[in-house]
């Protein structure tokens, strides 16, 4: 009640009266309860209907506040969705990934288990038990067994899989070539590489390939377990990339290199032969993920390369969040292609037709031996040939005159020259004149002039030349002689062929990192190669997976991802203030309960009387009456024998006539002004009661008989009312 009535006080009228029926209905025993629930289990049904009642008065009471202060609440939703928008650009990737996230974690640690433990759930269990067992600090402090790490071992048949879990490079060959037409000081391969763990989000016993040089030249390969033959099965490459330092301008690409007689890993340079080259690169702003093949002219034998179009997603983010990525190029046999990131699918299409330039010329090319004839007019308009520049067309007028209307500004000084010698320079004392010529004062602002509007000869200033027109020129209209552009007739294209299958490549046999990079520490793992896209999604899992656990395991809260978002984009803080702030202070100066200036003064109303006073009163005025009532019959009967005079009764009956007349007319009047229900009853008892009244004493008169008695009874009738 107390809290209600605080409410009420210090609410605006609107919601105080919104608050006073609940506050009633708060008093009864339905509402007794602390949770709106509970009121609800421990109220009948009239009880809820009430509560519903109640509730819906507050809400309407709401409303009419929220309509008087619709346009600040239009602000106030406006700075919200600016939140919103701040806080999904803050988390980035988060969201994205997050079903992913579900439908992975619960394969890989499956998996995880299965491998480490066999099929021995004994231990797991027990291992899951302990776990529970111990205390929310002792599992944080020791989450190994969530991120334990085994070596992946590839399911199916692959051509390659490295993971450098060994930590050696034993299976790699480091180029010792010097790179052609470029100087000596940077034409060699020196860059170094090295085998280590990340540097963020580490998984323990998980180590990849390194490259740790900035501002040189690496190469590096390593051979396939067997060559990969371009026939009838998908080609299948996957590999992780994570840009630990970010990257200003460099790549992370592989090559797949051709099956060749003289390829030789240690002289593996930017011009060996390769058959597919994947990845990511970056220079600048332009953040590409390469696919190139090199396709065999059926004709001459030339290899020529076929660009990919570009993938349809921005690739920004993944090359400066941090996170180790995963890249995926599939190579179908019906020509198909498509590349993966992250395992989402991020571009696919047609060797045929998806590619730059295309793999098949085409039927027909512009004859080379053919050429524009000299008459031919390409002008589709030309001037008009019977135009005349008008008489009075000056091509000689000046663009500016002077302002005739301009007047010299009174106290000008003309004889004054507006820069003078500086009085106080002094020549150098190494001045050679012979040298250096004879020595000048620097010039200076005369200060005579700095009182004066101006010093010098004055010169009136310049306006745009009304009657100045410019060159004049011929109108253009159509050319009759039009002809069209002209372009060379078509011949068969003498070098056209028509390659139906660009997926059968040169053969693979090695696979290589051949990168020049401006940022070190780009960190490269689990290679592998096969042809079942199912064999690299479970190699995935074992391993790309975990990084992915571990990162998101210490992905920073959403405060802390709006902060490095506003480190990047500082004005960002400035949304997060005007996000925050304009909508507290907006509901503090219009929500908050003002303090009125006047105390409420509430009159005292006495309480209305019991109805049972009201009968009281009501049959003592009726014994009264029939008393009197009495008395005028006694009178009557004794007064029988003296007859009234005939004008007398004519004046009577008048008198009695208009005495009714008005009391109908009193009745009406009463009924039409009566207000409220209770002056209503009041009416219709009165009424009733004097019917009855006349109704007795009609008939008392009717046993007596006579006119008289009539009479006299209806001067009482008008007495009483």
């Amino acid at each position: 009640m107390r809290t209600w009535q605080k409410i009420a006080n210090r609410s605006p009228s609107v919601i105080r009266w919104s608050l006073q029926p609940l506050q009633t209905a708060s008093s009864g025993p339905c509402l007794g309860a602390r949770f709106f629930s509970k009121w609800v289990k421990r109220c009948n049904k009239e009880g809820r209907k009430r509560i519903l009642r109640r509730t819906s008065s507050i809400f309407k009471g709401f409303l009419q506040i929220c309509k008087m202060k619709l346009r600040w609440g239009w602000v106030f939703v406006f700075h919200l969705s600016l939140l919103a928008l701040s806080v999904s650009q803050a988390q980035g990737e988060a969201a994205d990934d997050l079903e992913m996230e579900e439908a992975v974690d619960e394969a890989m640690v499956e998996d995880m288990t299965d491998d480490a433990y066999g099929d021995d759930s004994t231990e797991v269990e027990a291992e899951l038990e302990g776990e529970e067992e111990k205390g929310p600090g002792e599992a944080d402090a020791n989450i190994s067994f969530q991120v334990t790490y085994q070596t992946p071992v590839p399911i199916g048949e692959v051509y390659l899989s490295e993971t450098f879990d060994d930590g050696s490079l034993d299976r790699w060959t480091v180029s010792k070539t010097m790179k052609e037409d470029v100087d000596e000081d940077i034409a060699k391969y020196d860059g170094k590489w090295s085998v280590e763990q990340l540097k963020e989000n580490k998984v323990p016993g998980d180590m990849g390939l390194v490259l740790k040089s900035r501002a040189k030249h690496h190469a590096i390969a390593s051979l396939l377990d067997k060559p990969f033959v371009f026939l009838d099965d998908p080609l299948v490459v996957q590999y992780e990339v994570n840009f630990q330092d970010g990257i200003d301008c460099g790549g992370a690409y592989l090559k797949l290199l051709s099956d060749t007689d003289d390829l030789d890993l240690e002289k593996f340079h930017d011009r060996t032969p390769y058959t597919v080259m994947f990845g990511p690169d970056k220079c600048g702003e332009d953040y590409k993920l390469h696919f190139i093949f090199r396709h065999k002219n059926p004709l001459n034998k030339d290899l020529e390369e076929k660009h990919a179009k570009r993938v349809d997603v921005d690739l920004k983010k993944f090359y400066t969040d941090k996170k180790t990525h995963l890249y995926t190029l599939v190579l179908n046999p019906d020509n198909s292609y498509e590349i993966y990131v992250d395992q989402s699918s991020v571009s696919r299409g047609s060797l045929l037709h998806d590619v730059v330039p295309p793999v098949n010329p085409p039927k027909e090319i512009d004859d080379p031996a053919d050429s524009k004839p000299e008459d031919w007019d390409e002008r589709a308009k030309i001037p008009d040939p019977e135009a005349v520049k008008p008489e009075d067309w000056d091509e000689d007028a000046p663009v500016k005159i002077e302002d005739p209307d301009a007047l010299k500004p009174e106290g000008w000084l003309d004889d004054e020259p507006e820069f003078v010698s500086d009085p106080t320079a002094e020549k150098p004392d190494d001045w050679d004149e012979e040298m250096d010529g004879e020595w000048e004062a620097p010039q200076v602002l005369n200060p005579v002039c700095e009182t004066a509007p101006g010093c010098g000869l004055w010169k009136p200033p310049t306006i745009n030349n009304p009657d100045y027109k410019g060159k004049w020129k011929a109108p253009l209209v159509e050319n009759p002689n039009y002809q069209g552009v002209w372009s060379p007739r078509k011949i068969q294209n003498p070098e056209y062929f028509e390659d139906l299958n660009p997926f059968q490549m040169t053969p693979v046999r090695a696979v290589g990192l051949e990168l020049w990079s401006m940022t070190s520490e780009i960190y490269f793992d689990n290679f592998i190669i096969t042809s079942y896209k199912e064999v690299a999604d479970r190699w995935a899992g074992d391993s790309w997976g975990l990084k992915k656990l571990v990162a998101s395991a210490n992905e920073p809260g959403v405060f802390a991802q709006l902060a490095m978002a506003a480190e990047e984009r500082p004005w960002l803080w400035v949304i997060y203030i005007l996000t925050v702030g304009l909508p507290v202070g907006l509901a503090i100066l219009f929500c908050w309960p003002k303090k009125a200036d006047d105390d409420y003064v509430y009159k005292k109303v006495d309480p209305p009387k019991p109805a049972v006073e009201e009968e009281e009163e009501a049959e003592e005025e009726g014994e009264e009456e029939g008393g009197e009532e009495m008395k005028d019959q006694a009178a009557g009967v004794a007064n029988t024998a003296e007859t009234p005079k005939p004008a007398e009764m004519e004046g009577l009956v008048e008198a009695d006539s208009v005495e009714e007349d008005e009391e109908d007319d009193g009745e009406e009047e009463e009924d039409e002004e009566g207000e409220g229900e209770e002056e209503e009853e009041e009416v219709d008892e009165r009424t009733k009661s004097n019917e009855e009244a006349a109704s007795d004493d009609e008939m008392e008169a009717d046993q007596r008989g006579g006119d008289e008695a009539r009479q006299a009874v209806r001067k009482r009738r008008v007495r009483k009312d």
